[in-house]
């Protein structure tokens, strides 16, 4: 998992750290049952609960000015009542300026993923029961320095993992009967990088929480295809595009067992080629308390790791990007295919 150092200067006998200022957004946040009704169990303060799985919360103008140049996010999830490994992520959502409350559903709403992870397989009751998640995200400086964009708009942290308690009723001691899978907290830690130069004055979300499929969820028939239309207003230089992947599918020659070039075009001309995994998941097995046949009880090599693996239980998800020298104004085409899935 990715890790920052703080830069550190030695004067006199001591250290002096760049200020940093630490933003709390959820602090052990409750997650129930994804695939049942929403519980109507209180929320934290100024938090909204979208579904059993997501909540959100606005950030204060305060809070928004504290931000500096350079951002670490930094995610930690508890066991409560879920075994398996499970997907979860931070979502940006622009709600229009004063709207008190909002949905999942609401059209009027901009929301874009920048950061995803996928939970170990966790017992609450043997140590550890929180796992760590550290993103570097300084390009949201732009976000949350933007007086124009946050004088249209509100902007809403999210914060989700979709979880099922059904194997942990009966596997784990103590949650027979309940629905309550995992906690969340979120914070951001912010302070002032001179090194630091790179700036944006534009946003364009493109595509979030987006399914992608060679059956029922393609643009292309029959191929593993999504094709994302957008327009600029004006010709642009150097704009950065984030893309947050993972395969899922465990059945035979399943996306999860079998890693596949991912290929990224840009109006027709190839702009990113990669393929998921390629590290070894044994700095995770600590966190992957419950017995499960991913990691099985003996460590294994890199090499048989990065044979198969796409993802570790237990890690961020890398979070990568392109650049397009000059993008002219008018429209464009995004195509994100997966040739042999």
């Amino acid at each position: 998992m990715k890790k920052i150092l703080l830069p550190l200067m030695l004067f006199a006998g001591f250290f002096k750290m760049a200020a940093q200022t630490t933003i709390n957004v959820f602090s052990q946040v409750v997650f129930y049952d994804g695939y049942a009704a929403n519980v109507s169990n209180p929320v934290p303060a100024n938090t909204i609960r979208l579904a059993n799985y997501r909540y959100a919360r606005k950030l204060s103008d305060t809070e928004l000015n504290s931000f500096q140049n350079k951002i670490q996010m930094n995610v930690n999830i508890g066991a409560l009542c879920d075994n398996y490994d499970r997907i979860g992520g931070v979502h940006i959502a622009l709600v229009p300026k004063n709207q008190t409350t909002y949905t999942l559903s609401d059209t009027g709403v901009k929301r874009f993923e920048i950061g995803r992870y996928i939970t170990p397989f966790m017992n609450k009751n043997i140590s550890p029961t929180t796992v760590p998640y550290t993103y570097e995200v300084d390009n949201l400086y732009a976000v949350f320095s933007n007086v124009t964009l946050r004088n249209t708009y509100d902007i809403y942290v999210e914060l989700d993992v979709f979880g099922v308690p059904y194997a942990a009723n009966t596997q784990v001691v103590g949650c027979s009967g309940r629905n309550d899978v995992f906690e969340g907290t979120l914070n951001f830690v912010t302070y002032n990088d001179p090194s630091v130069t790179t700036s944006y004055n534009n946003l364009l979300p493109l595509l979030d929480s987006n399914e992608l499929n060679n059956y029922n969820n393609t643009d292309q028939a029959g191929e593993t295809v999504r094709l994302v239309n957008f327009n600029v207003n004006q010709s642009t230089d150097n704009a950065k595009f984030f893309i947050i992947s993972t395969p899922h599918g465990a059945n035979t020659n399943g996306e999860e067992y079998v890693r596949r070039e991912n290929q990224v075009s840009l109006d027709n001309a190839q702009v990113l080629t990669f393929t998921p995994g390629g590290k070894s998941c044994e700095p995770y097995r600590m966190y992957n308390t419950q017995g499960n046949g991913i990691y099985g009880t003996s460590v294994k090599t890199t090499a048989w790791w990065t044979s198969w693996n796409n993802w570790c239980p237990g890690d961020s998800v890398p979070i990568r990007s392109f650049t397009s020298p000059t993008l002219a104004a008018g429209s464009h085409v995004l195509k994100y295919k997966v040739p042999t899935a």
